[in-house]
């Protein structure tokens, strides 16, 4: 958007500069403690447009400015009030004029006369405040406990691509039943506390599909491409047993050429083979206590699961880019889109009862896991955003922002930026549904996670909005209400007992990781990134390391431990050209990055048998020493990346990279690259071993 005629391109008038503070978006950011970065006009101007407010030129920024200023005057209450248990009453409520009086309607129906002072029940409820002059305003209040819930004791647990973990009877893609026996062999026979996996949530179908689990159609229904067919109970009751044969078949030769051939997992060939098998599996008519089931499933999830259905059964006619459908679907409240509904009640009624299925398959890993003894079990993985042209975005268009999307600000990775093309919630429009867009995705994640991973946890205070069409270094950071968002994670955690973790890497604005411990909610920490960055520079020694956090080696997007350790990163980054240094030098750095963590490790006598050769000459005795290191901190979780106990040397994901690298394809392999099946995976002496570590941790060092 252009800048205003009578400014300087680029510069921003002081009330321009006001009108943005006032909205929550940012003029200037600090990428490191010394140096502020002033944004463009134009960012601030299209970030308030997506607001819904106008700042197209100096008449239109003072009367907008005017509004806020009068509305931020004159409204009693901010849509949403949050109150802490334990804690003082909010500033919102005891600055009301004397003589307010309050009333709340809880969530549960019951209207009382309250006051800033009394307790509430924990809960999203109704507040009226009624001032002496006759002014009344209405709010949200969200009643939270102090802190989320925390593990019990302290446990390690495996991570791992849930895609990746073929076994001899999935589908050519590791699946939810694969799950269901890892977490049931870890917890008993290997003394784990938890799997964390990557997100499961619906993709948005079409060939060929976006692999990447992170930019989803939908967060809040998960994808039936994990389902285990088989397991489905109406399965065994299909009529045409020589076609469902015929299909087993042909899933048996995917899996095959997977394991077997070196082909790469081909999501698009699975959905296809499961979702004709479905076809026939849902059929069979439900028996009348699977009805009930079902029935409850779909009042549970109401209107979410009604546009989900809805739009994959539009998807199928018009196909997955809703920007593309006739005008009048493209609203999911038109009348239009409702005649639809019902002209493909059945294929609505079919997606439907797949996000059933895959929920049933869901709880029933979390249920394997905890009947094996983990403390927490499944630990989910929350997208930071969906797919523009997915379900979500298409039927929740009044809380993204329209022309906008997620990224990140250069910096000493990234001279451009990033963007990442998932559409941003609206701050305001949260604030005022009393966030249940947020709540309603909490409550569906947490009926099956023991523990759920929040991907870009820094995203709870703010997000660096891109505008269309424009490079990621002109967008800006857009605030949203923290207080909110971690009081209502508070509260959904907290009813469902689950605990928190927040993937905080990378550059964190100054206060957040503390605000973050203070409720609860654990850190990331990754052994190659823990340096005494204020300090020498060296790597932290672990008794430094902090105790609220996962505390791993690696993750999907950094190289497994024994590429790590032998410098095969470098070599990969380097026939793909993405190095931005000569390889030679790359070359140098890793090896002494490596030599000097090894050196930590001899000195607190990890390695039981320290090479004499350069870092990766012992490669399983190096992992197994780099995770007694982690057992020697005092981190609450640890995190064994599951391709470590297989000695797999390539990442899962290789950002900067589309068509170059296999990102999201790989099946879990060994360090030549051969395809290692779940069952040989479990009964491998190197995983056992590795495991063992963490069974059997090192005292203390002293």
């Amino acid at each position: 958007m252009a800048a205003a005629p009578d400014e300087p391109a680029g510069l921003l008038s002081a009330d321009l500069a006001r009108l943005a503070g006032l909205h929550g978006v940012a003029t200037s950011y600090r990428p490191a403690p010394d140096r502020a970065v002033q944004v463009p006009a134009s960012a601030v101007t299209a970030a308030l447009a997506a607001l819904g407010v106008d700042a197209s030129g100096p008449d239109a920024v003072r009367a907008a400015l005017a509004a806020r200023e009068r509305e931020l005057r004159e409204r009693l209450l901010p849509p949403t009030v949050v109150r802490w248990a334990g804690a003082e009453p909010p500033a919102a409520l005891t600055g009301l004029p004397a003589g307010t009086r309050l009333r709340v309607r809880t969530e549960d129906g019951e209207d009382r006369e309250t006051d800033a002072d009394a307790g509430l029940p924990p809960g999203v409820h109704r507040l009226t405040a009624t001032a002496p002059d006759g002014r009344t305003g209405e709010a949200w209040l969200v009643v939270a406990p102090d802190r989320l819930p925390a593990p019990p004791g302290r446990s390690y647990g495996l991570l791992v691509q849930l895609y990746s973990l073929l076994s001899r009877r999935s589908w050519g893609m590791g699946d939810l039943a694969d799950l269901a026996e890892l977490a049931g062999w870890a917890g008993r026979t290997a003394g784990a506390g938890f799997v964390q996996v990557n997100p499961l949530h619906a993709a948005v179908p079409g060939t060929p599909t976006d692999p990447s689990p992170y930019r989803p159609s939908s967060r809040r229904f998960p994808d039936p491409v994990h389902l285990r067919v088989e397991d489905v109970p109406e399965s065994a009751y299909v009529a045409d047993r020589e076609r469902l044969s015929g299909l087993l078949e042909r899933a048996a030769r995917l899996r095959a050429a997977v394991l077997d051939k070196g082909a790469l997992i081909d999501r698009d060939a699975v959905w296809e083979l499961k979702r004709e098998a479905l076809e026939l599996v849902l059929a069979v008519p439900l028996g009348p206590g699977r009805q009930a089931a079902y029935d409850a499933f779909r009042a549970d999830h109401g209107q979410a699961l009604d546009d989900h259905a809805t739009w994959c059964a539009l998807a199928e006619v018009h196909g997955p880019d809703w920007y593309t459908w006739p005008t009048e679907l493209r609203d999911p409240r038109s009348a239009a889109t409702a005649r639809a509904r019902a002209e493909l009640a059945g294929r609505v009624d079919f997606h439907a009862r797949l996000a059933w299925l895959t929920d049933g398959q869901l709880r029933a890993a979390q249920r394997a896991a905890r009947e094996a003894g983990m403390p927490v079990g499944i630990v989910h993985d929350l997208a930071v955003g969906v797919h523009p042209a997915g379900a979500d975005a298409w039927a929740q268009q009044d809380v993204f922002a329209a022309g906008m999307s997620i990224g990140a600000p250069p910096d000493a990775f990234n001279a451009r930026g990033q963007d990442w093309s998932l559409p941003p919630w609206r701050p305001d429009r949260l604030a005022a549904t009393g966030y249940a867009p947020y709540r309603e995705l909490l409550r569906a994640l947490f009926r099956y996670a023991g523990a759920l991973r929040i991907d870009h946890v820094m995203g709870l205070f703010r997000l660096w909005w891109v505008p269309e069409g424009s490079p990621p270094t002109e967008g800006t950071y857009v605030r949203y209400d923290a207080d909110a968002m971690l009081a209502v994670l508070a509260l959904e955690a907290g009813r469902a007992g689950a605990v928190v973790i927040g993937e905080d890497l990378g550059t964190v604005e100054p206060g957040v990781r503390e605000t973050l411990q203070r409720r609860g909610v654990f850190g990331t920490s990754v052994l190659w990134f823990e340096r005494d960055w204020e300090g020498d520079g060296r790597p932290l020694p672990p008794e430094r390391w902090r105790a609220d956090c996962l505390a791993t080696a690696t993750t999907h997007d950094l190289p497994p431990t024994a590429a790590r350790l032998t410098g095969d990163h470098v070599g990969l980054r380097d026939r793909l050209g993405l190095l931005t240094r000569p390889a030679a030098e790359e070359r140098v750095e890793a090896t002494a990055d490596a030599a000097e963590w090894l050196a930590l490790l001899g000195s607190l006598g990890l390695l039981d048998s320290p090479a004499a050769g350069p870092p990766g000459s012992d490669e399983e005795e190096e992992i197994r020493a780099v995770h007694r290191f982690l057992a020697r901190t005092p981190a609450r979780l640890v995190g064994v990346w599951l391709p470590d106990g297989a000695g797999d040397r390539r990442p899962q994901n290789l950002p900067g990279t589309w068509d170059e690298y296999p990102n999201w394809r790989l099946p879990l392999a060994d360090g030549e690259g051969r395809p290692v099946p779940l069952e040989d995976l479990l009964a491998s002496p190197r995983l056992r071993g590795l495991l063992d570590v963490l069974r059997q941790p090192p005292p203390p060092a002293g």
